[in-house]
């Protein structure tokens, strides 16, 4: 499978076993997808529009580009197919309003989109991949859907991956494995570690509690 050429973003700072029930997120309709990407191509072409002009990555998959930007913080990142001269899909590396301050600039939630033509292609992959190269941590939504659980599973062979319990704004470390009843809580979360972070200095950052200070996994899945 092609991967990008991966450069960092200017902005960015510094495997589980089995298969775990998933808790499955709402699929975007084909047409609906392919109407806000086309929106977003248009804008590309409008001189002044924010999203005119914008930086440039090549990868090295013919005819694919990247170009990205960030605001407040969250970074956006549009694959081009610039043969087709189209817009493929793009990833927004979300800040999380439910954590708190001291976590904040070092957790990103990523979202994605893609036209249905250009999935199974690795780009959301290798997107990620870049962002994690570049030093991003990232966690997952309280829903996915198989896909994006198949993206997570196949990275978590090349970055470190977790599980925390999130809730009242505060991420508690649960372990690299947990219980399915706990997989499938709302409040359990997978995190992959940047390139450059270890656990520990992660969890120092974000002001993470350790497992052992951690909620029990018998309390977990009832309401807080």
């Amino acid at each position: 499978m092609p991967t990008l050429a991966l450069h960092a973003l200017h902005s960015l700072s510094r495997f589980m076993s089995g298969v775990m029930e998933l808790r499955i997120d709402v699929n975007h309709a084909p047409q609906e997808v392919e109407n806000e990407l086309d929106a977003i191509h248009a804008r590309m072409n409008r001189p002044l529009d924010r999203l005119h002009a914008l930086p440039e990555v090549k990868t090295d998959i013919p005819g694919i580009v990247l170009r990205y930007r960030e605001a407040d913080g969250e970074y956006y990142v549009y694959v081009v197919d610039v043969q087709r001269d189209r817009v493929a899909g793009y990833t927004v590396f979300n800040r999380l309003i439910e954590v708190g301050k001291r976590a904040d600039p070092y957790v990103r939630a990523p979202h994605s989109k893609y036209a249905a033509p250009y999935q199974g292609m690795g780009l959301a992959t290798a997107v990620y991949r870049w962002g994690l190269d570049a030093g991003l941590c990232i966690i997952s939504g309280a829903r996915q859907s198989t896909g994006a659980h198949r993206l997570w599973m196949g990275l978590a062979r090349h970055y470190e991956l977790g599980y925390v319990d999130l809730r009242r704004k505060q991420l508690r470390y649960l372990g690299r494995e947990v219980a399915p009843r706990v997989q499938e809580d709302l409040h359990t979360r997978m995190i992959l570690l940047g390139r450059g972070w270890t656990l520990d200095d992660y969890m120092r950052a974000t002001a993470m509690l350790p497992a052992e200070d951690a909620i029990s996994q018998q309390d977990l899945g009832k309401s807080p």
